[in-house]
Order: C-alpha cells, then sequence, then structure tokens
C-alpha cells in the first residue's frame, strides 16, 4: 500500500475538540487539513492510546482506538490490530464493570488546547541571514513564525527561504510516520497532545525529519533534539501541500529537562 492510500484513507476522520472530547458540536475554524496533517494527526493520536493501552488505562484509550477504527478503516492491516486492541480494552473493563462513552476521552475531555492569534507579517519578528558555518537553535513554532496559505501556497517569507541548506538543531515531538520501530521518516511537532485534541498541525509548525540510508531511530515519547540540514520548499502530493519544512537527520537527542 502507498504512504497517498494510506493518508488519503485517514482524512476522513480528522479530529476537532468538538467532535472527540464531546465539549461542543462546531469545529473550530480553519483551512481543510492535508493528507499529510491528517496523518501526522492520527499518528499522534495512536502514540497516546499505545501509551494509555501499555499503562493499562483501558478506559483513556478505548475511546481512542475506535476513533482510529474510524481514520483508518481502508487499511485492513492497520485496522486489524485497532480493533483487536478495541477488544482487549472492552474485554478488560467489562471485567472492571465501567462502561465508557464511544466518542468521549477523559484524556480529551481534561486537556485545554491553546489557541494563539495569527502572526501578521507586522508582528513577526524575520530570521535573521544564517551565519556560514552557524547551527541554527530554535523551536517549530519559532522556526515557522509566520501566517502560510497552505491552500494556495507560495507565500514563504523572504527570510525563512534563506533558511534552506542550514544546519538547525530542532526541539520539538516525534510522531513516526513509517513504522514503530526503527524509525526512517517522522515528523517533528511542537505539541502531541494539541496535535491530538486540537487541530492538525499547521503546515509551517511541522518538519518532516528523514533519517541517512540505512540508519533508523527509536521512538521517544519526550520532547527531542533534531539535528541535521533543513530545506524550505513547498512540497506537493495529489494537489496537496504536504510540506514546506524538512530536515536531514543527523543526530536525534532527548532534550535537556
Amino acid at each position: 500500500m502507498t504512504r497517498k492510500s494510506v493518508v488519503v484513507g485517514m482524512i476522513a476522520g480528522v479530529l476537532s475538540v468538538a467532535s472527540f472530547a464531546g465539549a461542543a458540536e462546531e469545529k473550530a475554524a480553519g483551512p481543510t487539513p492535508t493528507p499529510q496533517q491528517a496523518s501526522v494527526q492520527a499518528g499522534a493520536l495512536e502514540v497516546l492510546a499505545n501509551q494509555q493501552f501499555q499503562a493499562s488505562e483501558y478506559a483513556k484509550a478505548l475511546p481512542m482506538y475506535r476513533k482510529l477504527a474510524e481514520m483508518v478503516k481502508g487499511e485492513p492491516e492497520k485496522l486489524g490490530s485497532i480493533e483487536e486492541k478495541i477488544r482487549v480494552c472492552e474485554k478488560n473493563l467489562a471485567r472492571q464493570g465501567k462502561q465508557v462513552n464511544a466518542t468521549a476521552s477523559p484524556a480529551a475531555a481534561a486537556i485545554p488546547v491553546p489557541v494563539g492569534p495569527p502572526t501578521s507579517a507586522e508582528q513577526r519578528k524575520p530570521h535573521p541571514a544564517p551565519k556560514a558555518g552557524e547551527t541554527l537553535e530554535l523551536g517549530i513554532k519559532e522556526l515557522g513564525n509566520f501566517d502560510y496559505d497552505q491552500e494556495k501556497g507560495g507565500n514563504i517569507p523572504k527570510d525563512v527561504k534563506q533558511l534552506a541548506g542550514t544546519p538547525v538543531r530542532l526541539r520539538g515531538v516525534m510522531i513516526p510516520m513509517d513504522q514503530a520501530d526503527n524509525i526512517t521518516k517522522f515528523a517533528l511537532v511542537p505539541d502531541l497532545f494539541a496535535c491530538c485534541f486540537g487541530q492538525p498541525p499547521q503546515i509551517q509548525h511541522m518538519v518532516v525529519a528523514s533519517c541517512p540510508d540505512g540508519k533508523a531511530v527509536s521512538y521517544s515519547p519526550d520532547e527531542i533534539v533534531v539535528e541535521g540540514k533543513l530545506n524550505v520548499d513547498e512540497k506537493k502530493d495529489d494537489g496537496y501541500i504536504i510540506s514546506i519544512f524538512e530536515v536531514s537527520v543527523t543526530s536525534v537527542k532527548a532534550a535537556p529537562r
């Protein structure tokens, strides 16, 4: 199965705070998520669901897996694994005599998702021109500190474009994009919980990190620091702009606490 068919199959299940937490019926305003954004959001949800499952928090894991099952209906292999975990959750909860709402998650309901104001051209601080031999160190939102039209594209600021080819050291949270173990490609996002229970990460707040051929990294649930060479370019797939930031990874480490 190609990556394109996987991510397109996920787009129908894009989450919002309203639908997932059962808090309201209106969806938050914003552009239509791209397949890549939907894929990243599904990956973040699966990471959280697995964490709760492994901790035997079946009441929290079950609604997450049910939502995931909706998101991967077109992927029989992945759907089978998720349905098996749903059965395990239900079996354990039945033993405990607990009932779980099919759409609401206790974890989601308790998590406030801040929505920051848009960054206008007047408000943003342009990135200084990189110096030769310098490694640029910053957070994901600091890198993408601009408004971006993900449907039309073409409005990446000039000072951001000039960062292409710069060695960078970026802090963020890992979401695997290929597999759970021996990860060769992952998305780096600012916040895992906001990614799951809020709107999908904006294109400018998501970095696609790729390991060199023959190299892989292990999954980390904590904040990490990724080093590598930054590429700034509008990448499209099936008419969608799926990324503007990519990093060729040279190092992945746990972020200092």
